[in-house]
């Protein structure tokens, strides 16, 4: 199976630097434009999968759903996709959230993959959503080992957190090694995404 993973195209939050989280944001003219580029680089690498399937929050959706009108696939939301819940950081800049809140940051930015920000998730919390979902898609789609192309379109923090965690990499790390720009896919081993290589919580 060849599965990718991608970012949602670019939204007026994203060009402002204020943390989106699970605040539901519109893709903008250029994210529109970038999803449309996303499905040409695919076309040209001769990626054309069924069924792309989606995170439901607006800027993973519209961006799935114009690279499945271009591909020609099936769009499929799936619950669990969502991006990580800032809670009440969503809004504002990381400076503004080490000024407003320096006692709970520097909690967060010490243990980030098992500490919640305030009224949100941790980044382990994303992964214990997330896992079980890939999981049933790649069993859906025929198990690692099918020939068959998959594409998922979810979050920034979707995808450093599943590099963090295939890689075993330090969560603190994941900025510098596995940031993706917007509608820009990285390519995962279905594999991974299989029980009894799952530990959904460790």
């Amino acid at each position: 199976m060849d599965l990718r993973l991608a970012r949602h195209g670019e939204t007026e939050w994203n060009v402002r630097k204020w943390i989106q989280g699970g605040t539901d944001t519109p893709l903008n003219e250029n994210g529109i434009l970038q999803a449309r580029q996303l499905a040409d680089r695919l076309l040209a690498e001769g990626f054309r999968p069924a069924r792309i399937y989606t995170s439901p929050m607006r800027r993973a959706l519209d961006t799935a759903l114009i690279v499945s009108d271009i591909l020609k696939a099936e769009c499929v939301p799936r619950p669990g996709l969502e991006e990580i819940n800032f809670g009440l950081w969503e809004g504002l800049t990381w400076d503004q959230v080490q000024e407003r809140y320096p006692d709970e940051f520097r909690l967060w930015y010490e243990n980030r993959r098992y500490q919640r920000t305030p009224q949100g998730e941790s980044y382990q919390d994303l992964l214990d959503r997330m896992l079980p979902v890939l999981s049933d898609i790649v069993q859906r789609e025929g198990g690692p080992d099918a020939s068959c192309q998959v594409l998922v379109v979810a979050h920034s923090a979707s995808v450093m957190s599943l590099l963090s965690w295939v890689y075993d990499t330090p969560f603190s790390e994941m900025v510098s090694r596995y940031r993706t720009q917007n509608a820009h896919a990285v390519i995962l081993d279905a594999a991974r995404f299989v029980s009894p290589s799952l530990p959904i919580k460790t």
